[in-house]
């Protein structure tokens, strides 16, 4: 490239800089048009600024202009409320590129609370997203829920009430997730079907299930895979699952502390896991009928070690739990898994590195088949050496975000 075209370069970015403005919206009677309208005229590189106050919104939001950010006054202090919202859509759904979202709360939405779709440099930064009124099935699914999204930063984000997960992200890439607070949400944080996710520094408590890493069937991303979770406390999930029926995390048994299901390359260490009714750390299998040939429902290259692991598994919530419980004097050991190594059609074998014992092998002969549990009690189970997946490094706008 010659001088010239640097030098063009160069004054053009130095024009948008110029260019980029605060669009600064209040609260007020017509506050649903005059934030969707800041959304609307944004451009590249400008900030729709939300003063101090409460929303009142009756219909979702949305943005589709790249590199814009959408900032409040900090999740107590700028409140966008949707309990008047007249649609089932989002509270606020983001399908545009570098993208920011911060320092605001968002409440009683019908469908999710805030959801990106296909976005790259999707940032979510000190959030609030609430349904007010406590567990209920007709809450939102999601609260954050970036979908189909690469490089994706979750920091600083408190969930409450959602029906399917607080935080979640779905068949998306390239993944951090640290210094948030899911609870009283069917799930508090899930990773589905995504690839390469860092996930620490996190809380879950008092949801179903805390800490979730599913990979599923019949999705346009599959093979999730390479996700580490550490330093998190998945503690006191003792919430009754509120899940709407049909819903995949309605059969996540209530007091699950950390649940893998289908997924690859998952390595869990430095957690404190604790006061989990059914059981600390699940691994397990797939066990829905499906029929998607690419699809491999067992649980492969899974390694648990070196948590802080207490009381978990006194009073299991799935079907045979209690019995098994009994057979094994009362309760379950701090990690459970269903044993399953082969599936029929599948070259597979699943290898698993469990160090934090007992650890329960139900040996189980295929996906779901409780009723037919060989189990057995070890200190530990298997002995694979299996890989920790890099850390996840996300761009430098992102990374600047996260200081």
């Amino acid at each position: 490239m010659n001088r010239f075209a640097l030098a063009l370069i160069a004054a053009w970015a130095l024009v948008s800089v110029a260019q980029a403005k605060v669009i600064a919206v209040n609260p007020g009677p017509d506050a649903q048009e005059a934030i969707q309208i800041a959304l609307l005229d944004a451009k590249p590189g400008d900030m729709v600024q939300l003063a101090p106050g409460r929303y009142d919104l009756t219909d979702g939001l949305s943005l589709d202009i790249n590199d814009v950010t959408v900032k409040g006054a900090g999740t107590e202090a700028t409140v966008l409320s949707f309990k008047g919202q007249k649609g089932a859509g989002e509270g606020l759904l983001i399908t545009s590129d570098r993208v920011t979202v911060r320092d605001l709360a968002v409440e009683d939405s019908r469908g999710d609370g805030i959801k990106s779709k296909g976005a790259d440099e999707i940032s979510f930064i000190n959030l609030r997203v609430e349904w007010t009124g406590g567990p209920n099935e007709k809450n939102g699914a999601y609260g954050v829920y970036p979908v189909a999204s690469t490089n994706v930063l979750i920091d600083r984000v408190t969930v409450k009430g959602a029906s399917d997960a607080g935080i979640y992200v779905g068949q998306s890439k390239n993944i951090i997730v640290k210094n948030s607070r899911a609870e009283f949400n069917v799930a508090g944080i899930e990773i589905e079907n995504s690839i390469n996710a860092d996930v620490f520094d996190n809380v879950a408590t008092h949801n179903a299930g805390g800490i979730l890493v599913f990979d599923l069937p019949n999705l346009p991303q599959m093979g999730g895979n390479s996700t580490r979770l550490f330093r998190n406390q998945t503690v006191d999930n003792d919430t009754p699952n509120f899940a709407p029926k049909g819903n995949i995390v309605a059969s996540v048994p209530t007091g699950t502390g950390i649940m893998i299901m289908a997924n690859r390359n998952i390595h869990v260490f430095d957690n404190t896991i604790s006061g989990n009714q059914t059981a600390g750390v699940m691994v397990v299998s797939y066990n829905q009928p499906f029929t998607d040939k690419n699809y491999n429902p067992l649980p492969r290259d899974i390694v648990v070690r070196d948590n802080r692991i207490g009381k978990n598994g006194w009073d299991p919530k799935f079907d045979g739990g209690s019995m098994i419980a009994k057979q094994l004097g009362g309760s379950l050991p701090p990690v459970l898994w269903d044993g399953i190594v082969r599936f029929e059609g599948l070259p597979d074998v699943a290898q698993v590195r469990f160090s934090d014992g007992p650890v329960l092998n139900l040996n189980l002969p295929a996906p779901g088949q409780v009723d037919k549990a060989k189990p057995t009690i070890a200190k530990s189970v298997g002995d694979a050496k299996i890989a920790e997946p890099a850390a996840v490094v996300l761009p430098k706008r992102q990374a600047d975000l996260a200081l």
